[in-house]
């Protein structure tokens, strides 16, 4: 029998450039953040990994707002917390209703379904949000146990209002379920004044953390519910009860469940620090900042923004129409040696393209940067295409 012979590929040296990563994520991380993971790589039950376990808590607990005891991180990208919310709350036939406008929500549909749970959607434009009227209607028609919103969709640059929301599902008995994967550190966020009952976001986006770990937080009442089911979650790796005993949300004693990886963790509290450092509010203001400095330069080079309405973007992701006669990919492919250019998603395939204002990349000097490339990248790739400045639209000045 022949025996597989050491790959040449892995013989050589591993080369990584350096690159601006200002698509809709992974966003660029800090050197401190990355100098984190090469510390010592510890087993589940060191005190010190328990230590940074709980500063990270106190962290998330800031970024979102809440002071829920249930809070922790899932191992796995933020697809991994949207299931965990979705089989934890959700038994066979129980109703969801999921607002949807983009892919995220899409999503949702396709997790819920899977577990056996009674799903009714409702269906909005992609380039606008869900008024809370029609949220409300929805919700009195449909009587759910859980409504599942996305906050900011990733997709489109979307940003959906959440005030009043939970309010409105708690006196219809139904618990609030948010995706704050793309919006949490770029726009106002607050889990217990708006009464939401279960969110997460994605470490790799604003907070500026590598991916493949997920802060999530859940409220009394969702975690009630949890403990009321009549059979126990459809998937171990995401059960939210085994999950938070070893992140220590629970008066009893902590039992391995399945090996964390500590060098996220110690990313992630890193990352959190920064904020804390700066400020929530101060992290905010600066990505909005951002967010105008690009609206005027994209409005001098005639490009349009995916959302018209100013007051419903996302300031974290903006979609740029493709213009007339442009090939995308020529474009992006052009500018990805040294900065990604990233083509759309869901509503925005083939429509726009997506640039993000996220971790170390939301800075006025990132911005100007991804601007001047943007305009060489589609000057070289389409010399014909005429730079014509958009006067006083779409609220651009």
């Amino acid at each position: 029998m022949d025996t597989i012979t050491p790959p040449v590929s892995l013989l050589k040296p591993m080369n990584i450039p350096e690159k601006i990563m200002m698509g809709p994520g992974p966003s660029n991380c800090s050197k401190r953040v990355l100098t984190a993971l090469t510390n010592t790589s510890l087993s589940n039950f060191h005190a010190e990994l328990f230590q940074v376990i709980d500063e990270v808590k106190d962290g998330i607990r800031y970024v979102f707002q809440t002071r829920n005891r249930t809070t922790m991180c899932i191992s796995g990208s933020a697809h991994a917390a949207m299931e965990a919310l979705l089989c934890n709350l959700l038994e066979e036939g129980e109703r969801v209703l999921i607002a949807v406008n983009g892919i995220w929500a899409e999503r949702a549909v396709e997790m819920a379904t899977r577990y056996g749970a009674d799903v009714r959607i409702l269906e909005g434009p992609d380039d606008k949000p869900f008024p809370l009227a029609d949220l409300k209607k929805a919700i009195e028609q449909h009587k759910p146990k859980c409504l599942f919103v996305t906050h900011g969709d990733s997709s489109s640059g979307l940003l959906q209002p959440l005030e009043e929301l939970g309010r409105v599902c708690h006196e219809n008995d139904c618990l609030l379920l948010v995706d704050a994967v793309a919006s949490l550190c770029g726009v106002p966020f607050y889990m217990d004044k708006w009464e939401i009952d279960g969110v997460y976001t994605g470490s790799q986006k604003v907070l500026g953390a590598p991916p493949g770990i997920t802060p999530i937080s859940i409220s009394d009442k969702a975690l009630a519910a949890i403990r009321a089911r009549k059979t126990k979650s459809k998937v171990f790796y995401w059960d939210l009860l085994l999950l938070g005993n070893y992140w220590g949300c629970y008066d009893e004693q902590k039992m391995y469940h399945h090996t964390v990886s500590s060098n996220l963790i110690f990313a992630l509290r890193e990352a959190l620090a920064q904020i804390v450092e700066e400020g929530l509010d101060a992290q905010i203001q600066r990505r909005q900042e951002c967010a105008r400095a690009l609206y005027r330069g994209l409005s001098e080079m005639g490009l349009e923004i995916f959302i018209k309405n100013p007051k419903h973007r996302l300031s974290t992701v903006t979609g740029i129409m493709i213009p007339e006669g442009v090939t995308w990919w020529k474009v992006s492919q052009y500018a990805m040696k040294n900065l990604e250019i990233q083509g759309g998603l869901g509503p925005t395939w083939e429509k726009a393209w997506r640039v993000g204002i996220m971790g170390e990349c939301s800075t006025l000097q990132k911005v100007n940067y991804y601007l001047f490339a943007f305009r060489e990248s589609l000057k070289a790739t389409h010399p014909e295409y005429e730079f014509v400045e958009l006067k006083h639209q779409n609220g651009y000045h």
